[in-house]
């Protein structure tokens, strides 16, 4: 299935996109989407529905954030090994875990909003996992039987802040309207192969990122079972898994996002999302 939250920011209704690709509205059967409705019990009611009983919604509506009242936020970093050496940085020996603020959350054709002070905001497109079952020391075996499903995120950096600001990433990460999710929440069952997936970004037209989940460093599901060992894992905590090369950090020169820039980014099956980018303003 491919579930999704639409309508004006605050007033998101459930929906899903049925077979022919057409939005239907999901709120006479579920109040929201969010963690109570990622259980494998749940999903599978939501399954059992037949798509054409739910009425179609019309025209073209603001798609949400696919999932409400998310949890915690969670990135890894360079994820990629053409990401880290871009970077200058080794490949790391373990994930390196960093925490996106939830008031970064934002549609996923929402604008970007460059920060006050902003000097060198930043793309990445990613593959995000959205936790459907409570996670404690699970094992690498049965890590993926806790994912509900899939989405794409832009996990936005402001690497001045980043990595600039006395070293802390969160600084460079939760920034407001810096953590674009959907447009869809795809359930596991309709993803192959969550490490053969090609990612891309463009900015203003020009294709910047070109990757495949296969180069990842850490799969998914090493990802989910490190950060259980150390945290929780609830139902509707979304993890962003890195990015593929061709950051603007890492372009010679650099290139970073500035006013009236517009980004197109997406993971074939798990759709595209496209932002302009705005200036702060108070």
């Amino acid at each position: 299935m491919k579930l999704v939250r639409y309508g004006r920011p605050g007033k998101e209704k459930p929906g899903l996109i049925d077979e022919e690709g057409k939005l239907r509205d999901l709120s006479g059967v579920v109040q929201d989407i969010d963690g109570a409705q990622l259980s494998d019990k749940a999903l599978r009611k939501l399954a059992k529905l037949d798509e054409k009983t739910l009425p179609l919604v019309r025209g073209n509506p603001r798609f949400g954030v696919p999932l409400a009242k998310v949890g915690k936020f969670i990135g890894i970093g360079l994820n990629y090994a053409d990401h880290a050496a871009e970077s200058g940085m080794p490949i790391p020996a373990e994930p390196i875990v960093f925490m996106k603020a939830i008031t970064c959350l934002n549609g996923p054709d929402d604008n970007v909003v460059l920060p006050k002070g902003s000097k060198k905001t930043d793309w990445e497109v990613e593959l995000g996992v959205i936790i459907g079952t409570r996670a404690q020391y699970v094992s690498e075996e049965d890590a993926l039987k806790y994912v509900a499903g899939y989405c794409v995120v832009n996990d936005i950096s402001e690497r001045s802040f980043q990595l600039e600001r006395g070293g802390q990433w969160d600084k460079g990460k939760g920034c407001d309207t810096f953590g674009p999710i959907g447009p869809w929440l795809v359930t596991r069952d309709e993803v192959i192969d969550e490490q053969d997936l090609d990612l891309y970004l463009e900015v203003n037209g020009k294709r910047m990122q070109t990757g495949n989940t296969q180069t990842m460093i850490f799969t998914v599901a090493q990802i989910v079972s490190y950060l259980s060992k150390f945290m929780t894992l609830e139902p509707g905590d979304v993890i962003a898994t890195g990015t593929p090369p061709g950051v603007g950090q890492g372009r010679k020169p650099q290139r970073f996002l500035k006013k009236g820039d517009s980004m197109r980014l997406g993971i074939p099956g798990l759709g595209e999302q496209q932002q302009d980018v705005v200036a702060w303003t108070a």
